[in-house]
């Protein structure tokens, strides 16, 4: 068993490493404001399933949504479960449309038991991506004779790199049988990057070039806290209700700007920023270890966080999500008895303002597979989610998303028998 977890130790690290760098898996415009496009962490499983979590609650999976959930986990399993997505974007304006296509490896953790009621979870997970590239064109008039104006034409280029990821680690605790609760600790840190390049370039008259990068660099502690309440009835029926919660707190941060025009310089500012309360509440039902139906809510009030020490610039976040997902015969000898089907979707608002813009909810549907594989208790898990953002009239992104995960899932912690 030392040398099986030394194998996943070693790939944790690597996995550590890849994620550190701050890779985006996103090309979207809308990445320009606040932090970036924020990320639900969520696995294929819960994805597929609108991207409820809250309530959930099982065994084979590892849900870093809820803290509480941890306990759930059997006395003598290991889990460790990663996830890479991949994004397709089509953008549209009434002046035209282009497409992206990014891929990433999203997320890495691991969970295990403590003691029968007590079980730890770690990882890696992505708070934030920001990632766009798009430019215009304008010219002003340049003095001269009046009856024959000349005219010098200029770019503007805009782009945005760089993202927040967290560490954190966690642990769950069952009491009384009918309840669970949680706490996870995250360190959070990264860069976003925002550039903004003016070129100016009319023959016999200027050529020129303006450049000015502006970084958001952030680092933090912050906690979510979890609860669960378990009740079983009548044997076929089970429901959880799930609940978590986080407290404003500082955002420790520090915004650089560079300006690479003549003179160059350098300018550092210390700014307040914050991040915001969280509430979420999540009901799950199933009935027969067959079917099971998820729903949540959840509320990030990012209009009362401090976002360069003040709270004119973001707005209350809202999200609701259902989901869905029927195993035909979770004990059945054929395999397909055993594939999970999932299906799913979800409303949420955007948490920054645009200026001359009234906000428009974003929505996704969503559905999958879990195919588990024969020879282990590993299961592998596939999403795949429609969504848009944004309205046509002035900027719209609509976005296919596909996420795969694996879930490897061994019995460690047993003493073998002679």
């Amino acid at each position: 068993m030392l040398n099986k977890i030394q194998a996943v130790l070693l790939v944790f690290l690597l996995f550590f490493v890849q994620l550190s760098v701050g890779q985006n898996n996103t090309n979207s415009p809308y990445t320009r404001y606040g932090y970036g496009e924020l990320v639900d962490v969520n696995s294929a499983e819960q994805r597929a399933m609108g991207g409820t979590a809250i309530g959930m609650r099982n065994g084979s999976s590892i849900n870093a949504a809820n803290p509480a959930s941890y306990s759930a986990v059997d006395s003598t399993t290991f889990m460790f479960d990663v996830g890479l997505t991949g994004l397709f974007s089509g953008f549209s304006d009434p002046n035209g449309s282009k497409t992206s296509f990014n891929s990433n490896l999203e997320y890495v953790n691991l969970q295990f038991p403590i003691t029968k009621w007590l079980g730890f979870s770690a990882g890696m997970l992505p708070y934030s991506f920001s990632g766009y590239d798009f430019h215009d064109t304008d010219s002003v008039s340049m003095p001269g004779n009046s009856a024959d104006p000349a005219y010098a034409y200029y770019a503007r280029k805009y782009t945005g790199t760089g993202g927040i990821s967290q560490v954190y680690s966690g642990i769950g605790l069952k009491l009384f049988n009918f309840m669970s609760l949680g706490v996870n600790a995250y360190y959070m840190f990264g860069d976003v990057t925002n550039s903004r390049a003016v070129v100016f370039s009319n023959d016999g008259f200027s050529s020129s070039t303006s450049i000015q990068n502006n970084a958001i660099s952030v680092s933090n502690f912050r906690f979510r806290y979890g609860a669960q309440f378990l009740h079983t009835f009548k044997d076929k029926h089970e429901l959880t209700l799930g609940l978590i919660y986080e407290n404003k707190a500082p955002f420790n941060g520090k915004f650089i700007q560079y300006n690479l025009a003549v003179p160059a310089d350098t300018i550092t500012y210390g700014h307040h920023f914050e991040l915001p309360q969280v509430f979420g509440v999540g009901l799950n039902y199933t009935f027969n270890k067959k079917l099971t139906l998820s729903a949540d809510y959840s509320m990030q009030q990012w209009g009362n966080a401090l976002f360069f020490g003040k709270t004119d610039s973001l707005s209350n976040r809202t999200k609701l999500a259902v989901g869905m997902e029927y195993i035909p015969d979770p004990r059945g000898n054929n395999y397909t008895d055993r594939i999970r089907y999932r299906a799913g979707l979800n409303l949420h608002d955007p948490y920054y303002k645009i200026p001359g813009t009234n906000p428009v909810k974003n929505f996704g549907i969503t559905f999958g597979v879990g195919l588990p594989l024969r020879t282990s208790n590993t299961m592998v898990n596939a999403s795949f989610e429609y969504g848009k953002s944004g309205e046509r009239s002035v900027f719209r992104e609509d976005y296919f998303k596909f996420t795969l995960n694996a879930t490897f899932n061994e019995n460690w912690f047993f003493k073998r028998k002679l």
